[in-house]
């Protein structure tokens, strides 16, 4: 931790590990989800919108030839605001490992091969990584920095069949595993607030995550979105009462989490005009105010109360 911060921010780490401020460009490079094309249900998971986990990449309509346009498009827009950044190529919706290993290949090296990035970063589900696939990332991260970004959201096998994710937390281990153990660096989901979750179950996700050596954790807010099953099912369910109850359950969180895991995130992201609840949560700049304010008020960080 540096810089004044209370937890390991990916920030922090991206800028001592690079020597200058880097940013992920988010690709949606056109893939599906096997809960949604029907290889094992239909619909996606509940929580999803319709845009997936990638509500706000760079649409490419599945494209790859569009892979350096949308680079250069969002290069354009943030040039401006950081003139001296580094690039990471985020693959970011849906599953993106879940194609041919010829065509992931194809994809992740065109985006390589722009002179402009500097690493990778592929978002997948736990059980969408296949020797093939494991081996061509293999290969990457022996040239390239990588990170590869697993979906949980919670250890709970009742709360993941209930949001029809179609994987269980045992798919989760064995794929860090496989990932740990060819030296690939693992950021993994979770989500803060799932239906039927108590607190108590969420911070079992985040001891249960933390005492692998991944590289990176993700701690989501729900966010209940209009066009997700959930609001369907579920159209007056509000994850959190307060956001003083959300920060407090995220400073506890990170207490509990090793200060050698770099944190990717401490709050939810949607668009705003989709979103249903919790209310406040579009208020992204004040959520992690509160939260720093918090752990200042509490002097208390990240790895605190880890033995």
């Amino acid at each position: 931790m540096q810089g004044g911060e209370r937890y390991n921010s990916i920030g922090n780490y991206l800028k001592k590990e690079f020597g200058r401020k880097m940013v992920k460009l988010s690709i949606d490079a056109g893939f599906i989800c096997p809960n949604r094309d029907g290889s094992l249900a239909y619909g996606g998971c509940a929580f999803c919108s319709e845009g997936g986990s990638g509500e706000l990449a760079s649409h490419m309509q599945g494209a790859s030839s569009n892979i350096h346009g949308s680079i250069s498009e969002q290069i354009d827009k943030l040039s401006e605001k950081w003139p001296d950044a580094g690039y990471i190529a985020y693959f970011q919706s849906f599953t993106n490992t879940y194609a041919p290993v010829e065509k992931l290949r194809a994809l992740y090296y065109e985006a390589l091969s722009d002179p402009r990035i500097e690493g990778i970063a592929i978002a997948t589900r736990p059980d969408c990584l296949g020797e093939d696939v494991l081996d061509l990332l293999e290969e990457i991260n022996k040239e390239h920095f990588l990170w590869v970004e697993l979906g949980l959201q919670s250890i709970h096998d009742g709360t993941l069949k209930a949001m029809n994710t179609c994987y269980t937390a045992s798919d989760y281990d064995e794929a860090v595993d496989q990932l740990l153990s060819r030296g690939i660096k693992v950021v993994t989901h979770l989500i803060l607030g799932l239906p039927g979750e108590t607190e108590e179950m969420m911070l079992d996700s985040v001891r249960h995550v933390s005492a692998k050596p991944v590289f990176g954790l993700k701690l989501h807010l729900m966010n209940i979105v209009k066009t997700s099953r959930l609001y369907t099912s579920m159209p007056d369910y509000i994850p959190f009462d307060s956001m003083e109850d959300y920060v407090d359950l995220v400073v506890r969180c990170l207490e509990m989490i090793p200060g050698d895991i770099t944190i990717h995130r401490i709050t939810g992201d949607v668009p705003r005009k989709i979103l249903v609840s919790p209310e406040w949560s579009y208020k992204k700049r004040s959520i992690l105010n509160a939260i720093n304010r918090a752990l200042k008020d509490r002097d208390t960080y990240q790895g605190k109360k880890v033995n």
